[in-house]
């Protein structure tokens, strides 16, 4: 196996230890860069540092250890599920195609006794239906609701932590309220598949690998917790390299490890091949989005989605035109630089977007520095990120609109895909966390 980096926890930033008190708060007045927000962990409480400390190999191992010494009726079952955007870093790792190194993935962590292995498309074709969802309502109130537009998408925690934490009450109104796809999939598992398993939600651990190590964070947000439960949506998040550093620690190769395909929620038998959603490696939120807007809102058909690079191939456009008029126009914008630009747009009133695709890793999720950073300054490995791109989208396209799975599930788990049940466990609120305004992000 070749070699897999784990970045460690990073000090606090010389611009952070300058603006920000010991509590996390900005001082009023300060000049704080998007780009150096959130290049550590600084910001965190005591609290948080505690939760996703224990967001851990350490963590699950001992739920595993325990599993093997105690009475079989106070047994976890255990229930790991895989972001696609996680599985094209096996691929390139193994040497195998996707869905061949998701099988060998399944069958490693089902030797360590994890019961059941998902990936997440499924919760992810949720997120993106409700998105388009809201969307639409957003447009069509834009004239009598200043923070209808433009809608910023929810899926990044990095972002959203931003968004509260820093640009505050201004930015807050206008983020999707539709759940990322880690949290879909954190209710599917303890919500639906936890009922048809007939076992209660706390019965249940639940660990989801990622690229992104601020999935973490996301995880151990209080709305996220049942307290009556005692439960997590999600328990633990591991990253891509976290789980191939377990092999390596465990000397697997992948030549001995059995070729398991998926589970599905459903209980069906797993998809004999790995699927993706339209569009670019972070879950195709702009282009689904786009196509359906183009369809409802004017009656056009868009086949294929042309993006315009503006300042780099991290800040992208698409626009909708029809007779010389531009009827939508919407943005790809990736990593903290290209925010601050589009910040800088937003507060002197020049951003014409109707939506924007925000995600806070450079080159978007297959990026993220849980499986893509190649030493310990935390640039990425452009060779590794490349081959990730290119298997990612050698894969098929499914479409959720004509998921049938999810057609089933609104009726059988959500009774409708306008019911309380739906708004309830397919959304959540975000609001500002920051108790002054920098003056510099009036906008």
């Amino acid at each position: 196996m070749s070699e897999v980096n784990i970045p460690k926890r990073k000090e606090k930033c010389e611009n952070c230890t300058k603006q920000v008190n010991v509590r996390g708060t900005v001082h009023e007045g300060s000049q704080l860069l998007l780009s150096a927000c959130l290049s550590c962990d600084g910001c965190l409480s005591e609290e948080e540092s505690l939760k996703i400390s224990q967001q851990s190999l350490e963590q699950v191992e001992r739920v595993l250890a325990l599993n093997k010494k105690c009475d079989v009726s106070k047994h976890k079952v255990l229930v790991a599920s895989v972001c696609p955007q996680s599985l094209p870093f096996f691929a390139v790792k193994f040497g195998l195609d996707v869905t061949e190194a998701a099988h060998k993935l399944c069958g490693f962590l089902k030797s360590l006794g994890v019961q059941y292995v998902f990936d997440t498309t499924l919760a992810a074709g949720f997120s993106i239906l409700e998105s388009q969802k809201e969307f639409i309502q957003r447009f069509r109130r834009r004239h009598h609701d200043s923070h209808a537009l433009p809608m910023f998408t929810s899926s990044c925690p990095g972002w959203i932590r931003y968004s509260e934490h820093v640009l505050g009450s201004l930015v807050t109104p206008h983020i999707c309220t539709a759940r990322s796809p880690q949290q879909i999939m954190g209710c599917l598992v303890k919500d639906y598949f936890s009922k048809q398993q007939k076992l209660s939600p706390g019965d249940v651990y639940h660990v989801l690998v990622a690229p992104c190590f601020d999935k973490k964070l996301e995880a151990v947000r209080e709305e996220f917790y049942n307290g009556l439960l005692e439960a997590r949506d999600v328990d633990c998040v591991l990253t891509s390299g976290e789980i191939y550093y377990l092999m390596e620690q465990r000397k697997v190769s992948v030549e001995e490890l059995d070729s398991v395909p998926l589970d599905h929620v459903l209980g069906e038998a797993g998809d004999a091949v790995v699927v993706r959603h339209e569009g670019r490696g972070s879950g195709g939120f702009l282009e689904h989005v786009f196509k359906r807007a183009a369809k409802e809102l004017f009656g056009l058909d868009v086949h294929e989605v042309t993006y315009k690079s503006l300042r780099n191939r991290d800040f992208q456009e698409v626009t909708l035109e029809r007779d010389g008029e531009t009827l939508l126009q919407f943005a790809a914008v990736y990593g903290f630089r290209n925010i601050q630009t589009l910040v800088h747009r937003m507060r002197k009133g020049r951003v014409p977007y109707q939506l924007v695709e925000v995600l806070s890793c450079p080159g978007g999720c297959l990026s993220g520095r849980g499986q893509a950073e190649s030493d310990a300054s935390g640039r990425a490995d452009k060779d590794l990120v490349q081959q990730m791109e290119e298997a990612y989208s050698s894969l098929p396209v499914s479409l959720p609109e004509v998921n049938p799975a999810l057609h089933t599930l609104y009726q059988d788990w959500l009774q409708g895909q306008d019911s309380p049940q739906a708004s309830e466990l397919l959304h959540t609120q975000y609001r500002s966390q920051s108790r002054t305004q920098p003056p510099h992000m009036q906008w």
